[in-house]
């Protein structure tokens, strides 16, 4: 599971809030027209943001994109019984952000003010963005949208999974496959927590100084919910690796590993580095030997791992299944370790709260091709552990194919292993990112 990123795009669901300013507003429309067309990440789609845009203007952009991706389900299901021939991206773009607008407002069903204000604001900016025409477009859609919105109503207890999959612009596969495995109940409170914003947690990673008293303490220790309005002092700490953005849910793989002082540790798949920083407080001293490919996300492993303190930190970039052996000796570093992570690439199921574009990308069937890299990639990792040594496999999954299957798979293939511990973590109940980890111990 990877690190959150650092920018808060969300706020709290319900309750009127005044029509974004234009700038916010235009970007987010043309930002959402190139998400439409060409399903790009919304991650990347926000980088391509222009960087003298910042403050409140950038924080609502973000806030407008994500909610339209979050909500994109629901909003779709809506315009496609209003609008017989789809418009031009960007007229389609500002009905849907309009329509995340509606719905974040209440749909209009207690203040047709503030439906006015949507409207009106939508279509004069359509005018800039589009043509006058299809401002007049929009300007009939989005009335008729939000007397749909406000006539629909949260699916009851036992509701089909296509209605679930509707309301809560869920995937109708996506929704069959939790009913099979969690059942109706949990099936709910996952949807319903995948539509919520998620506060935005950060690690405190300076022992010399308490944690800045605007920071409000979590109930997981050492980490904290970032108000909004303090990005100007969080830049400075995150500069000097004080502080570093994280859900609560990435301690779990490290605390099972339990690091201890002087050992020399192997991160696998470690960047962005997240996992990395975290193995490096637990250690105290020691090595960290982080392996990942040579990919765009290797720089800001490169930076995490310059911020281990007196953890010394080594970097190996290499394709863990073609070679890694080779490559750690060129580097003349160890070729068994006592302690290793693997934190392996998965369909990210435990964070799409966050990662409000996971739904939409994902295929059932790469839930199988997850599994069996996975399994290749634990069966790897094993070959570098040294007699008696520990290794700890997790994910951001919550899918059985991905954590237990994955690692009830790789004990039965390879003998002299055992499971000692694994930890679940699934957000209705524990509240934060879903993750799992499997403490896998080498005769």
């Amino acid at each position: 599971m990877k690190s959150s990123s650092p920018t808060n795009p969300n706020r709290p669901n319900g309750g009127a809030r005044p029509a974004a300013p234009a700038g916010a507003w235009t970007h987010a429309v043309r930002l959402t027209a190139r998400w439409l067309d060409l399903r790009e990440r919304v991650d990347l789609l926000m980088e391509s943001l222009p960087a003298a845009m910042e403050g409140t203007d950038r924080s609502r952009c973000q806030h407008l994109v994500f909610g339209v991706v979050r909500h994109f389900g629901r909003i779709q299901s809506v315009l496609g019984r209003l609008v017989a021939h789809q418009p031009r991206f960007i007229t389609r773009a500002a009905l849907y952000v309009a329509g995340f607008e509606l719905i974040e407002a209440g749909a209009g069903a207690d203040d047709a003010g503030q439906t006015a204000k949507i409207v009106h604001h939508a279509v004069e900016r359509t005018k800039g963005l589009a043509s006058p025409a299809e401002a007049r477009l929009v300007n009939a859609v989005v009335r008729k949208m939000a007397a749909c919105l406000a006539q629909q109503r949260a699916p009851g207890p036992i509701a089909a999974p296509e209605v679930l999959a509707d309301y809560f612009s869920h995937p109708e596969w996506l929704v069959k496959r939790w009913l099979a495995q969690f059942g109706a109940g949990p099936t709910r409170r996952l949807l319903e927590w995948n539509q919520t914003a998620a506060p935005l947690h950060a690690r405190w990673r300076d022992p010399s100084r308490p944690a800045p008293a605007w920071l409000v303490p979590s109930e997981w220790k050492g980490y904290y919910v970032v108000p909004s309005g303090h990005w100007h002092e969080i830049g400075p700490l995150l500069s000097a690796g004080s502080l570093y953005l994280q859900d609560p849910g990435t301690r779990l793989a490290v605390e099972l590993l339990e690091p201890r002082a002087g050992e020399t540790v192997l991160d696998l798949c470690a960047a962005p580095g997240g996992k990395s920083l975290q193995i490096a407080d637990a250690l105290g001293s020691g090595r960290i030997v982080a392996m990942d490919l040579p990919a765009s996300r290797i720089d800001r492993l490169k930076e995490n791992l310059s911020r281990t303190g007196g953890v010394g930190a080594a970097l190996v970039q290499a394709d863990l299944l073609r070679g890694a052996g080779a490559v750690l000796k060129e580097h003349g570093l160890p070729l068994q370790y006592a302690a290793i992570l693997i934190d392996v690439p998965c369909s990210n199921t435990g964070v799409m709260r966050h990662r409000v574009d996971v739904k939409w990308r994902l295929q059932e069937a790469d839930f199988p091709k997850h599994a069996r890299q996975q399994g290749a990639l634990l069966g790897a990792a094993a070959g570098l552990l040294g007699p008696g040594g520990r290794m700890v496999y997790s994910t951001c999954s919550i899918d059985s194919a991905e954590n237990e299957k994955v690692v009830s798979g790789f004990l039965e293939r390879h003998r002299g292993f055992c499971l000692r511990k694994s930890v679940i973590a699934v957000p209705w109940i524990d509240r934060h990112d879903g993750a799992a980890a499997f403490l896998i111990e080498k005769a």
